[in-house]
């Protein structure tokens, strides 16, 4: 009974992961067919990856995607790291609250996001563009660095702290030496996170952007009302490999092991200062 299981296990594993890269196998495959048409193969060709590559528009939205991506990411993460850590440390009456609060993003369709967003952009009068986009991309990915800092959080050991304290340490130095580099993987992991999801948003950007401003996905979705061209297809070829290759850095940063060093060399010099500075005012 127990290989049967195994066995069942190891099929629909088996099973999940074909149906989930199939598809992508295929687009990567056709990225590289010669023939305009893509369900039809006619020989392995760089063309398409070459028009692509001479596409200006193509490659003005990609840097729009970028810059909105990193300023997103960087400010999310900022925000859900003070976020998180304040919420760990202040116990107050409406925390369970706020905390649900923080994710509700997570759980509110996109749809849903965009609409309050325009409606919310317009009655402040904000022009849309780029400065819209970042707004709602960065309340958009706040909850992904502030769970994984939260989660960090709770798995530490106060005591660095509080060895930091009791030997003098002031409230933003033990942060800064002790509780910033424990924190640090978590805190980079949700800039990568953030910074793939603020990629990859269509929803919310067409519902935000400007006439003048558009990103790589929102380009990406109107070429796609004229039908799919291989130019797409290796176009999310090169978008797959770097989100594959940002999902392989995240997992290594969130490896804790050498912030946990860091936290521990910092622990034992903030230790060696302060005792002097004891011993001078007694």
């Amino acid at each position: 009974m127990k290989r049967f299981f195994t066995a069942a296990e190891k099929f629909y594993l088996g099973l999940v992961l074909f149906l989930m890269y199939v598809p992508i196998l295929l687009v990567i495959v056709y990225s590289f067919n010669a023939s305009r048409i893509s369900s039809v193969w006619s020989g392995f060709s760089l063309r398409w990856y070459i028009e692509m590559f001479r596409d200006r528009a193509l490659f003005e939205a990609l840097r729009n995607s970028l810059v909105l991506g990193t300023g997103a990411s960087f400010a999310a993460a900022a925000i859900g790291a003070l976020a998180a850590t304040g919420m760990s440390r202040a116990r107050l009456p409406g925390g369970k609250v706020m905390e649900f609060l923080a994710i509700l993003p997570i759980m509110t369709p996109e749809i849903i996001l965009a609409m309050v967003s325009l409606a919310f952009f317009s009655l402040l009068a904000l022009p849309f563009g780029m400065l819209t986009l970042m707004i709602a991309h960065t309340a958009m990915c706040i909850p992904y660095p502030y769970l994984l800092v939260k989660a960090r959080l709770e798995g530490l050991d106060p005591s660095f702290v509080e060895a930091a304290r009791v030997m003098g340490a002031g409230e933003w130095r033990a942060f800064y030496d002790i509780t910033l580099p424990l924190i640090m993987p978590a805190v980079v992991s949700g800039i990568l996170i953030s910074f793939a999801m603020s990629f990859d948003d269509v929803i919310i950007s067409v519902f935000v952007t400007g006439v003048e401003t558009n990103t790589l996905p929102v380009r990406i979705y109107t070429q796609m009302k004229f039908g799919v061209t291989p130019k797409i297809n290796a176009l999310c070829t090169l978008l797959f490999a770097a989100t594959a290759a940002l999902a392989l850095l995240s997992a290594r940063l969130a490896l804790p092991r050498r912030a946990d060093r860091k936290a521990k060399r910092a622990a034992r010099r903030t230790e060696s200062i302060s005792i002097p500075l004891k011993g001078e005012a007694a």
